[in-house]
């Protein structure tokens, strides 16, 4: 899961945060654990951050680690809200990420309200109102042929 607190060890560089679970979890060495991580700071546009500290980056940068973090376990499925604390100049980039990552075959549940993110590269999408699920289905169902009154309404108003 990548949470919206993002809980980086603040002691630890970032490849250090992002090596430290699968040494200890999957037991991998830490040269693979390093390079693992490195390659995926790499795939988010971070590899120039690797050696500072938390402190130091910017929400959405923190959000890129994260992703990475979750995604070095290699899990079948990864829960996220990528849009949570997004820089302004930089949301492309983590839904990016976040494309490339699902196109190689990861499994992602997504909180979103970024609506063209989600009928880009859902493959289900299901709308909540006050806690309630009022409406699911494909992207083509849910953007192009609504039928819940209440998900109707949203979407006129933001696409």
């Amino acid at each position: 899961m990548v949470f919206q607190r993002f809980n980086h060890f603040p002691h630890m560089t970032i490849l250090k945060n992002i090596a430290l679970a699968p040494m200890k979890v999957r037991g991998l060495s830490e040269k693979e654990a390093y390079d693992r991580a490195y390659n995926l700071l790499k795939k988010v546009g971070l590899e120039d951050k690797a050696n500072v500290y938390p402190c130091s980056l910017s929400g959405g940068q923190h959000q890129k680690v994260s992703i990475a973090r979750a995604f070095v376990m290699r899990q079948k499925v990864c829960s996220l809200t990528p849009t949570s604390a997004l820089d302004p100049e930089m949301p492309g980039g983590v839904l990016n990420v976040m494309k490339d990552l699902a196109k190689e075959g990861m499994t992602m549940i997504l909180v979103t309200h970024e609506m063209g993110f989600a009928r880009e590269v859902g493959d289900r999408v299901l709308f909540m109102d006050d806690g309630v699920i009022v409406e699911k289905g494909t992207p083509q169902d849910i953007f192009f042929n609504a039928q819940n009154e209440r998900t109707k309404s949203f979407l006129s108003k933001i696409l």
